[in-house]
């Protein structure tokens, strides 16, 4: 084990909520830890900022960042124990938790899905195919209904997408696909095995800066966000399950600490510092792509952490529904406040 000169001492109760003095102390055993992200985009910058920066390690964690794949298979990483950490839509602890292995969202990252682009094939829209109402019209050379993939069945894409299309009335003109990490998504549209993707800015940028497709809808911008969600929602939450609190609150607060200094830097910098701390993230797709959903992130960041009750709510139409299967779960039931506090108080401002 590696041991560091300084780092914050960490004092903790059984929920994670004593505070963290702000004085060094003398060395002490690192922490180790491994954190899990869905895919490589900026959606995920929070973590990839902590590690990039070196907060994490400041915080005295030797930490190995790993990506699931998907946020489905975060979670069965996290519910498995071989991931401590994950950052990926609120359904999956909601999910972890309705099926009897309890998680918590420690941290919430931000108040809108930014990953809303609905991004048509190139020659569809060619046909002038323009809005998803005609999308959900037409039918593919073998009569099936169109097919709209996501990074997986479960995951924010499809959870958030579908919502959207029930609201238009239109879930039932589709068929949903899970496609895999950038690289598959960006195959299977290229390639035309789906009709419509629906992922963040970057995958859209790389889509139309080649060619293969058009955005016709963007559920993530503010105006239709407010019309069809009403305001904030933490869309995005970094989880652990309870098992990992229970046993190690020292750890938990110290990641929690690292990615509230990492949701501070974030707004305090500007894109291409940011794009600089994640580039090893997020290679996937173009520095240009990169920039432009780095921008989005930065006008839904919450600085704070805080997931409030309102927003919880708010979010609580989309998440317990038919669709996902999750039955409603009180905000104390999933939601570890504590951890947060300990961090504003250690890190002011």
């Amino acid at each position: 084990m590696v041991t560091i000169l300084t780092r914050r001492s960490v004092i903790c109760a059984m929920a994670g909520a004593a505070a963290l003095a702000s004085r060094p102390r003398p060395a002490r055993a690192e922490l180790t830890a491994k954190g899990i992200y869905p895919v490589a985009v900026p959606n995920y910058q929070e973590v990839f900022v902590a590690m990039g920066k070196g907060f994490i390690k400041d915080e005295g964690i030797d930490c190995k960042l790993i990506q699931g794949g998907n946020g489905v298979k975060t979670r069965e990483i996290i519910a498995s124990g071989q991931g401590d950490f994950g950052i990926a839509d609120f359904v999956h602890p909601l999910l972890l938790t309705n099926k009897g292995r309890p998680a918590r969202v420690i941290v919430g990252a931000d108040s809108i899905s930014a990953g809303l682009q609905f991004m048509l094939r190139a020659d569809l829209y060619a046909q002038g195919i323009d809005t998803l109402a005609k999308f959900a019209a037409w039918r593919r050379p073998d009569g099936h209904k169109p097919i709209i993939g996501v990074s997986s069945i479960g995951g924010t894409n499809h959870v958030w997408g579908t919502y959207y299309m029930e609201q238009l009335g239109l879930d039932t003109a589709v068929t949903w696909v899970g496609a895999g990490d950038v690289e598959t998504m960006l195959g299977s549209l290229k390639s035309k095995q789906i009709d419509i993707l629906i992922n963040t800015w970057s995958l859209a940028h790389e889509v139309e800066s080649k060619g293969w497709g058009k955005v016709i809808f963007d559920g993530s911008d503010p105006a239709e966000w407010n019309k069809t969600i009403g305001g904030k929602v933490p869309v995005t939450a970094n989880y652990c399950l309870q098992a990992t609190i229970d046993r190690d609150p020292a750890l938990v607060q110290a990641w929690v600490n690292a990615l509230l200094r990492s949701a501070r830097w974030i707004t305090a910098h500007g894109v291409d510092e940011i794009f600089e701390a994640i580039e090893p993230y997020v290679g996937s797709t173009s520095r240009e792509s990169n920039i432009i959903e780095i921008t989005t992130m930065k006008a839904v960041i919450n600085p704070n952490g805080i997931v409030d009750e309102a927003d919880y709510a708010r979010g609580g139409k989309v998440w317990f529904r038919e669709m996902t299967g999750i039955k409603p779960l009180k905000i104390e039931d999933v939601v570890s406040p504590g951890f947060v506090d300990a961090a504003r108080k250690a890190y002011p401002g």
